[in-house]
Parts: C-alpha cells; sequence; structure tokens
C-alpha cells in the first residue's frame, strides 16, 4: 500500500488461470499458527506465529511475504478480473473502462514490446545526446522532475531524478499549496549503500557497478565499464552530499522556504531559472527546500562533472527507469541487481501481476472506483465507520484522562482530535482521468503519459483551494494513511477485509487488527511529527513547555526501547527513525483497546477458541503483522523504512498492562517490562 479487444481478450484468459477467483481466509484465530512451546513473555511474536513462521515459505518472487501480501494478491486477483469485465464491456474509446484495459493489455503485449525493442526510448537517448551545454542539462533535469515523492503521508523520500517533487500544504500557511523540492538521483535506494565501508555493502556496491556496465552496454554505449565507473563515481558524490533517513525526516529542519529567485545563489551551479521553466514552474514563487545542504551540494555537480559523465548517468537512469516496458534483456537485468541483489527474491513477480500494478499506478483512481462498487458494499462501509467513531472517542476518553497534560494543550488536543477528517473506503470525489491518453500497443507510452499526467494534475494544485477531501491512496491498496497537514485518515476499501476486518469473526478480533491500525493512524496525527501540526494543519507548536517536555521525554524512552532491538547482528532498529511508527504503535493500540472494552458496556468478551477476549485482542493484533523478510530486504528497510520489521512491532503489547495480566506474563521473561519501564505516551 492503483488496444484492440483480441489480444486483451487473450491476455486476460491467461489471467484467468493464473490467478483464480479468490476465496476469503477461514474466520477466527489462527491456532495452528501459533507455537504454544514459546512463552509470550519471551517471544510474543513466535508465540502467535511460529507455526506459521515454519511452515511458510517466501515465494521465489518475493523479497518478504505474509498476511499482508496474502491480502494484496487478493486484491489483485480481484483487479484482474475487473479488468477481464473491462474488456467484456466493449467501453467506448476514450472511457475510464477502455483507458484500463488498454493500458492493461499494453503491459501485457511481451511480443510487441519484444518488437520494438528499444525504438520507444530512442528519442530519449536523442535528447541526451543533444545537451551540449549546462543550460541544456538544466533543462534535461527539469523537464524530467516528476511528482513521485511524498513527505509526511506515504514518507517516500526516494527518486532516481536528481529531485522530486511534492506537492502540499504549505506547513506555514495551510490555506495555500506549495512545491515542496527534495534530493534525489541515487540508483540505490539510500545514502548508507554508497558510504557504507561494511563488507557487506563493498559486494553491493560492486555488484550495482556491474548493473549499471550491463545497462549502458544495452543501450549501446561504447567503453562501457570505465564510463560506468564514472556513472557510480557521481552517484557517491552524490550519496556524501545527501542527508541520511533520519534527518530527511526531522520536520522542523526540512521546512525552508526559499524564493525562486535565490536558488542561484544558496545553491550555485545549476542553471535554475532553465531548471524551473523546463518543469512549468516558473509561475512558483516559493518554493520548500526540504534538504538544502544536499540542494547545494548536487547544484555545485551540476556544475563541476564533465558534461559526458552526466549524459551518461542519464541514459543509465532513462534506461532503468523504464526497463519494465521494454524487451526482456533490459527487464531481466534490471530484476537481476534490484529483485535478486537488493531483495533476495530469485525470480520476478508473474507478469499479470505487474501489469495490474502498471495499470493501478496509471488509472489508479479509475481502477478503484470499479474495485469499491464491487467489492465494497454499503454495510461494511457502515460497519467500518462505526469503528472509527469507538476509537476516536476512546482517544478522546485517553487525552481526557491524562493526568499529566494541562487543560490549555488538552483543549489544543481535542480541538485536533474534532477536526480530523476520515475516508473509509473510497473518496467522495474521482479523478478525471479525461486528459490522459493511453494508447493500444504502447506500453512505454502509456508509462509515459501517465507519469507526466500525475505530474500536471500535482503543479495544477498550486494557486487553487485546498481540496481536504483528496486521497493519497487508491481503494485497491491494502494499507492506511494519515495526512498530517491535511489533519486527515484515509482507510481504502482494500485493507477493510479480512484477515483486518470480518464480519463473521468476534468484533474484538477486528479490533485487535483493524482497529490497531485505525488507532495507529489516529494516533499519527499526536506522534513526533503530528504533534508539530495544530488543528488547522499549520506547523505551530501549542504545547505548553512542561507538556512537550513530557511527551519529548516518553519519546526519548521509547526509541531507546526501540533502539535495542537487533533483528540482524551488528544491524539495530533506529530508534528515532523509526519513533513516529512506534508512537502509533502504542498509542493505537492502547485505543483499540480502550474501544474494545467500551465497546462491550462494560461486559466481558465471550471466550472464543478457548481465548479470553483479551487474548484474543492481543492475539489477532500479533498475528496481523506476521511476515518473513529476506536478509537483503530485511536490511534495506531498516536502512531506510520509518516503520520497525513486522516481526517486532507486537512487541509493543509488552507496553500495555493488559497484556501482562492476559498472558500471565511475569519478571524474568525477555519482554517484561516493569510497570515504571511501560512507555505510556497518550
Amino acid at each position: 500500500m492503483r488496444r484492440s479487444f483480441s489480444p486483451l481478450v487473450f491476455c486476460l484468459a491467461a489471467v484467468a488461470l493464473a490467478a483464480p477467483p479468490p476465496s476469503a481466509p477461514a474466520k477466527g484465530l489462527d491456532l495452528a499458527g501459533m507455537d504454544r512451546a514459546t512463552a509470550p513473555g519471551d517471544d510474543f511474536y513466535a508465540y502467535a506465529n511460529g507455526g506459521w513462521m515454519k511452515r511458510t515459505a517466501i515465494p521465489e518472487d518475493r523479497g518478504s511475504f505474509g498476511v499482508g501480501h496474502e491480502v494484496a494478491d487478493r486484491t489483485d486477483r480481484r483487479v484482474a478480473a475487473l479488468i477481464q469485465a473491462a474488456a467484456k464491456s466493449k467501453a467506448p474509446a476514450g472511457s475510464e473502462l477502455r483507458k484500463i484495459g488498454d493500458c492493461y493489455a499494453s503491459f501485457m503485449d511481451e511480443k510487441g514490446i519484444e518488437a520494438k525493442g528499444l525504438a520507444p526510448i530512442q528519442p530519449g537517448f536523442r535528447t541526451i545526446a543533444a545537451i551540449h551545454d549546462r543550460r541544456d542539462l538544466a533543462r534535461y533535469l527539469g523537464a524530467t522532475l516528476r511528482a513521485d515523492v511524498d513527505i509526511l503521508n506515504a514518507t517516500n523520500y526516494y527518486t532516481d531524478n536528481i529531485f522530486g517533487l511534492w506537492v502540499a500544504q504549505d506547513l506555514d500557511d495551510p490555506s495555500r499549496y506549495a512545491p515542496f523540492l527534495l534530493q534525489g538521483g541515487l540508483g540505490m535506494p539510500e545514502r548508507t549503500y554508497y558510504l557504507d565501508p561494511s563488507e557487506g555493502m563493498a559486494a553491493i556496491r560492486a555488484q550495482y557497478l556491474a548493473h549499471v556496465t550491463d545497462m549502458l552496454a544495452l543501450a549501446g554505449v561504447a567503453g562501457a565499464p570505465a564510463r560506468a565507473a564514472a556513472v557510480v563515481d557521481l552517484e557517491t558524490r552524490m550519496a556524501r552530499v545527501h542527508l541520511g533517513r533520519e534527518e530527511s525526516g526531522d520536520v522542523q529542519k526540512g521546512n525552508n522556504h526559499w524564493a525562486r529567485r535565490d536558488f542561484a545563489a544558496k545553491a550555485p551551479g545549476l542553471d535554475w531559472e532553465a531548471y524551473f521553466a523546463a518543469a512549468g514552474l516558473e509561475r512558483a514563487e516559493t518554493f520548500v527546500v526540504w534538504q538544502p545542504a544536499a540542494f547545494v551540494g548536487l547544484s555545485a555537480l551540476a556544475a563541476e562533472v564533465p558534461l559526458d559523465v552526466w549524459k551518461d548517468y542519464l541514459t543509465f537512469h532513462a534506461l532503468q527507469h523504464r526497463a519494465r516496458v521494454l524487451p526482456k534483456t533490459v527487464a531481466d537485468r534490471s530484476f537481476a541487481f534490484y529483485g535478486k541483489v537488493l531483495s533476495g527474491a530469485s525470480q520476478p513477480r508473474e507478469r499479470w501481476v505487474r501489469g495490474v500494478a502498471f495499470t493501478n499506478e496509471a488509472l489508479g483512481e479509475a481502477v478503484g472506483k470499479a474495485y469499491a462498487a464491487k467489492h465494497f458494499p454499503a454495510q461494511e462501509k457502515a460497519r467500518a465507520q462505526k469503528m472509527v467513531a469507538n476509537l476516536i472517542a476512546a482517544f478522546q476518553a485517553r487525552i481526557e484522562a491524562l493526568d499529566w497534560m494541562s487543560p490549555a494543550t488538552k483543549a489544543k488536543a481535542l480541538a485536533k482530535l474534532t477536526a480530523l477528517k476520515v475516508g473509509v473506503g473510497y473518496p467522495d470525489r474521482w479523478q478525471d482521468y479525461g486528459g490522459l491518453r493511453i494508447a493500444p500497443g504502447d506500453a512505454f507510452g502509456n508509462a509515459e503519459r501517465a507519469e507526466r499526467f500525475e505530474y500536471a494534475r500535482n503543479v495544477a494544485k498550486l494557486g487553487r483551494p485546498i481540496d481536504r477531501g483528496e486521497w493519497v491512496m487508491t481503494p485497491q491498496t491494502v494499507n492506511a494513511v494519515n495526512l498530517p497537514v491535511m489533519n486527515a485518515l484515509n482507510f481504502p476499501a482494500a485493507i477493510l477485509q479480512p484477515p483486518y476486518f470480518d464480519s463473521r469473526r468476534p468484533m474484538v478480533m477486528d479490533y485487535g487488527a483493524m482497529g490497531a491500525v485505525i488507532g495507529h493512524e489516529i494516533s499519527h496525527s499526536f506522534d513526533d511529527s503530528g504533534s508539530l501540526f495544530d488543528a488547522t494543519g499549520k506547523l505551530n507548536n501549542w504545547w505548553t513547555p512542561e507538556d512537550l517536555k513530557h511527551f519529548q521525554a516518553s519519546a526519548d524512552r521509547l526509541a531507546k526501547q526501540f533502539d535495542a532491538y537487533e533483528p540482524l547482528p551488528g544491524l539495530h532498529v533506529n530508534g528515532r527513525q523509526t519513533l513516529g511508527e512506534n508512537i502509533a504503535d502504542i498509542a493505537g493500540l492502547a485505543a483499540a483497546y480502550d474501544a474494545y472494552r467500551l465497546s462491550l458496556g462494560g461486559k466481558e468478551a465471550p471466550a472464543v477458541q478457548g481465548l479470553t477476549g483479551d487474548q484474543q485482542f492481543f492475539l489477532s493484533y500479533a498475528q496481523s503483522w506476521r511476515e518473513k523478510t529476506r536478509e537483503p530486504l530485511l536490511r534495506q528497510q531498516i536502512l531506510t523504512d520509518g516503520h520497525t520489521p513486522a516481526a517486532l512491532r507486537p512487541a509493543t503489547s509488552r507496553n500495555l498492562d493488559a497484556w501482562y495480566a492476559a498472558f500471565l506474563v511475569k519478571p524474568g521473561q525477555k519482554l517484561y517490562l516493569a510497570p515504571a519501564d511501560r512507555v505510556r505516551v497518550w
């Protein structure tokens, strides 16, 4: 957690064989998936999921696999069936249904893609070859700027372009949109991959150099080995000026407003006026530059590094960026590094799965509209809305009961909670894809046009009124999100299905799974970053000094708790990098527990499957995080992700008193915390 009819029907017939109609998982808890030989107080994750871990193998085409992947797979099969229905509908040319079918079919047309060879990318190569001076370089870099990053919602800081754009509410004035610019340009996930001197990272760098060499050779570049070394050296210099993941997550350090006219003085080197003109941003007067030091360094490289090296760098990135819609030799070379080396998978996903992802990216809400209509009935939406209301009521009660928080800060916190806008299932208004041209048999062109369409849609927001109803996830996304500047939440339809949300089982289990997700997203409004924003979305300190000091002390204790976890030998969780997610986990789980208790009106939940209500709640939570991850991908997650690895998230329970009573956890057990050491943030 987004063509002629005959080839589409042929491709979808293949999909029907590869993707049988999905069946819902068994209701209730997976007792066979537990390991009762493990004491819950020693390893709660293994107690809840040890049996599943032993019997489950990660598929060869994955870097990880777990309950979230199972739900996503079911959703993908449903989406594939919807595409098949779109094809059979004989929809008019230009309609959304026709675009969905044509987009998918263009990706599935492997013979057509092979027949074209590298012809679709040759105009791009010629444009790069025509770069003769630094102004041309700036124009090319500006023309390839895309809306492919998200600082606060999806927390996606990565772009393979030299910079990335995010259009969102201005943190100082949430009544207007602002263009945010982020560092980019690396071919590997994060600066650590270039700079870490360890033997393991050195081996990855050697394989990356081989990958760049092979890709340049495929692009027809003579003397590829030496030229690839220069490209990797350029990226290494970029990595040296990049901010790390933890620093990039600091909202207050990132909120830097630069006037367009000041870029040349503050970050000399790049021809900024040419860059912004090519990017279509010449009318934007002010930008938020998230990592100023990186912009200074990257801009200097635009002037210092020889143009021929830049051109080779751009050639490599152009080919890599479009590898999935180019012939198999290119796609396979890309997978050999990004799939095998960085994720640990041994084979690519089936093509129909990649085709669904391709179509979701291009026409996400068009596909989502069909998905929600088919798979998210009104009664499930109403049930989810009721759960959200109960979670908000529980969170309100928790705020009101805080004995350390002053009345002034409480009033501000409650005002923010009251103003929260919650979207369940799908948006109230759908995106209009009328301006996006999808051509049959043109996968490369469809990818280009979809990317540009999304970029233009975002740039067009500048100067327009704020739309608090806009969603940042599609209905078919198995995820949920808090939008701190919008002070809003999105809960897509696809996550509101079994085993997270299941009307066939006791509600207490849903509270342990989906209730904790809802509580988690509500809590993000009050985590280490969310707490910096007031009810209007403005970056504004609404805390009294004493209250803020208490909150930060609790956050510090939680960061230290997670610093102690060591998922891989010598590689610990970064408690600061993951702090916001960990605060949301603890506060969200506590609110979900309270909401489940409040929903019963003071009564005890009936025993089910031989388990008390509290045991059902915590086991449902733990089983919602079951996941196995290969070492390369786990390493990448620890270094780049703001989330703690899934297998450690059930340990959040050790901070709740009720968990101790439910499982008779005693002093001396590995997860036991004395009452004074249990972190309570909200």
